[in-house]
This record gives structure tokens, sequence and C-alpha cells, in this order.
């Protein structure tokens, strides 16, 4: 075991001991979609270490991005502790990228969920102002089967083209949460924004919630989470995120994991946060 691996084991052992049990586990992962042409990145390469991965750092709740329905379907099998919630954004079922959110079973019940399009018609598959693509948040309620808590998650991949996608995008979000009445709870907005956190659509989402990077008690990995497959390179481009409404952030990690053969797990870095009950 590296010196690395039994630091980051032993801040975890930490963070749950003293948390009294009552923490919480978030990853937002953007996996990179089963494209054949990425030869010894492809999917089929990767797959079973990536898997391996979320194993090791079980999170309570993790949101993919860029997940067709063959690789949603494989997690579903390789993480039988997890169920999951989501659709396919280009018809609404199994049909192009999800933005999936699975969740321990024996930990979560889900109560609700959604899904809407990041557009001016977000209850039917639909482009979005300039956006070049379909894109989708995924929407879910869960109650903590031991204490009883309601938290809200919403798991979403803004547009690489649009930038007044972009930006509707995040106001949409919290137009939706303020809407739906996840005021009141606890909650956590992930994803990948394709966004700097200079740019306007991580500063909308800043005026309401909290970048768990920059409030984390502690912090490791790389400042970046886009890597684009480049083992030669140190990310420095943050453009994954997990903010949080009425949580206090324990531990924020980019966790900068490579394959076997020193190759990325997918094109992003996951990123992992341990967290517990805020003030609401």
């Amino acid at each position: 075991m590296s010196t690395k691996t039994l630091f980051l084991l032993i801040i975890q052992w930490f963070l749950l001991v003293f948390s009294g049990g009552s923490q919480s586990s978030f990853m937002s992962f953007n996996i990179r979609y089963d494209n054949k042409g990425d030869m010894e990145n492809s999917w089929d390469n990767r797959k079973e270490e990536l898997a391996g991965m979320v194993k090791y750092y079980n999170p309570d709740l993790l949101g993919i991005q860029e997940g067709l329905y063959n690789q949603v379907m494989y997690l579903d099998e390789m993480l039988p502790e997890y169920d999951w919630i989501g659709k396919g954004r280009n018809d609404g079922k199994t049909k192009g990228e999800f933005s999936a959110i699975f969740y321990k079973k024996e930990k979560w019940e889900n109560i609700f969920n959604t899904t809407i399009w990041l557009s001016e018609t977000p209850d039917s598959v639909s482009k979005g102002w300039d956006a070049a693509l379909e894109r989708i948040a995924t929407m879910g309620l869960f109650r903590n089967l031991k204490n009883k808590d309601t938290i809200f998650v919403i798991n979403s991949h803004f547009d690489h083209i649009g930038n007044v996608a972009r930006q509707k995008s995040a106001e949409l979000i919290l137009d939706k949460i303020t809407k739906m009445g996840w005021n009141q709870y606890r909650g956590v907005v992930m994803g990948d924004v394709n966004s700097q956190p200079f740019e306007e659509p991580v500063l909308i989402f800043s005026k309401v919630l909290k970048d768990a990077f920059l409030v984390a008690e502690s912090f490791t990995g790389p400042v970046g989470t886009f890597n684009a497959f480049n083992i030669l390179q140190l990310p420095d481009l943050r453009i994954d995120y997990i903010f949080t409404q009425n949580m206090n952030v324990l531990h924020c990690q980019h966790i900068d994991v490579r394959r076997n053969n020193n190759l990325y797990l997918s094109d992003h870095l996951p990123v992992f946060v341990i967290m517990e009950a805020g003030n609401k």
C-alpha cells in the first residue's frame, strides 16, 4: 500500500469516527462515453478498474456523466449495493448519454425523481438556447433510512459549446430548486459544468450554493479535474464540481488514480467529498 493511499484511508477513517457516523459521501464522475476511437483509453479497457475505484471509495451517492446505456448497465451489474435513477437524454428512455445517480440502497431510499432537459422546454426532449446537444439534469430526493433526514441530489452535464446554454442551465436548476420547495432540504448539485470557477455558470451557482472545493476543511489531489487522457501533465482545468446546500464539507478530493498501466480511468478526475449535516 502506497503512502498516499494510506494517508487517504486515515483521513476517511478520522472523518468517520469524529463525525459520529453521521457523514455522507458523494462522488461526481464524468466517465467518458463508450467511444471505440479512444483505443487504449476505450471503455472496455477502463471499465473494470473504474468500477473498482468506485468500490474502493464507496460513496453513498454517485453522479455519473456521459454514461451510455450499456455503461450504466455495466455499473449496475458491478455495483450491486447500489440502485440508480436517470434517463437517456436523446429520448427520455435509454438513448443517448445519462446523468445517472447511483445510491447505496441499504442507506438511502429514493422518494422522488425526475429528469429535466436544460432548455426552454425542460419537461420534454429538447435542445436549449445555443447548445450543440441535448442536455439534462437528473433530480432526486433521497431519505436516509436510519435518521430519516431528506436530501436532494441533482446531477448534470452542461453543454460544451453554448455559453448562453451553460448560464441558462445554472439558472434553470436553481429555479427548479426554489419552485420545488427544495430550499428546505440539505442538498447537492454536482456534475460537469464545462466552466471554470471564474465563469458565469459557476458564479451563478455560488450565489446560492457552496463550492465544496472552496469550503472543505481539507483537500487532496490536483486542482484540476479535466485531464484529456494526458498522463504527462497534472490536470489544472477545474470544470467538475460538487455544490452543497446546508452541509458541512469535511473533506474534498480530486481522485488522481491511474490504471495499472498508468493511464487514466477517464478523461476527467472524479470529485469526492465527505460531508455532514449543517444547519438549515
